[in-house]
């Protein structure tokens, strides 16, 4: 299996490490990312030895700040429904279907899409001094990766409205009362070992029972990526998006006309 660079699969005795590999950057999200996450998917997806997968960030300041703006901050609104909304969908949905647990062990801040892929994982927990949010808003843009309905699911309506309609990111302790995470961990290293321990139960759990249950689990979703991704096509026609991606190449607030 050949990844990019920004990636890394790191596969031990009984599971798999997924390492996002651009620390430099934030861990954000590129196509390629994307592209090595399925790759990544189709060969667990049949590995029978295979118990538990650890999703992290390389580095100890970012899990992942979301979709790379230089990716898709240039894109029409067709490609960027197309080509980055819905194949990010399919890949985070690939992951989550899984039929072993992913654990998101979130070691530094997750941000936007960031968010939506520890979402994707069955568990997640994180240092404390971690933040977690969703600011596409302040650029003019929403979550376009599934991310407004997994937030409502977890953590109810009324949290996901304050994420999302503020933009403003909560602290790992907010993060933890709101189920967003369920294990606070002093830092790294107590991450590290709170991690092993989840898989160390997981390992001495029947893979075919988890299994199971995960499918159970995911009967209360539903297809709406067609409807998210026409949302997101639509944001980024405004005005009031390409506003925000130029104020944010050029580091200034945005002037929004709400047009």
């Amino acid at each position: 299996m050949k990844l990019s660079e920004q990636t890394r699969w790191v596969r031990h005795e009984a599971h798999g490490e997924i390492i996002l590999n651009r620390p430099e950057k934030g861990n954000a999200l590129t196509y390629a990312m994307l592209e090595d996450l399925g790759k990544i998917c189709e060969e667990a997806r049949g590995d029978r030895d295979l118990r538990a997968i650890v999703l992290r960030g390389e580095g100890d300041r970012f899990f992942c700040t979301g979709g790379d703006i230089e990716a898709w901050g240039s894109l029409t609104p067709h490609d960027m429904g197309r080509d980055w909304i819905l194949f990010g969908i399919e890949a985070f949905e690939r992951l989550r279907k899984l039929p072993q647990p992913i654990i998101a062990a979130i070691n530094g801040h997750c941000l936007g899409g960031g968010l939506e892929l520890a979402m994707a994982a069955d568990l997640r927990l994180c240092t404390a001094r971690a933040k977690f949010g969703t600011p596409e808003v302040t650029l003019g843009m929403i979550p376009g990766w599934m991310g407004v309905r997994r937030l409502a699911e977890i953590a109810g309506v009324s949290r996901a409205r304050h994420l999302t309609l503020l933009g403003a990111p909560i602290s790992a302790q907010t993060a933890e009362s709101w189920g967003l995470v369920t294990a606070v961990c002093e830092d790294q290293e107590a991450l590290q070992t709170k991690t092993a321990e989840w898989l160390a139960q997981l390992s001495g759990n029947g893979p075919s029972a988890m299994a199971l249950v995960k499918g159970l689990l995911d009967t209360m979703h539903e297809d709406m990526a067609q409807h998210h991704a026409s949302a997101v096509a639509q944001a980024a026609g405004t005005e009031d998006c390409r506003e925000g991606v130029q104020a944010f190449l050029e580091k200034r607030r945005p002037t929004y006309t709400n047009r």
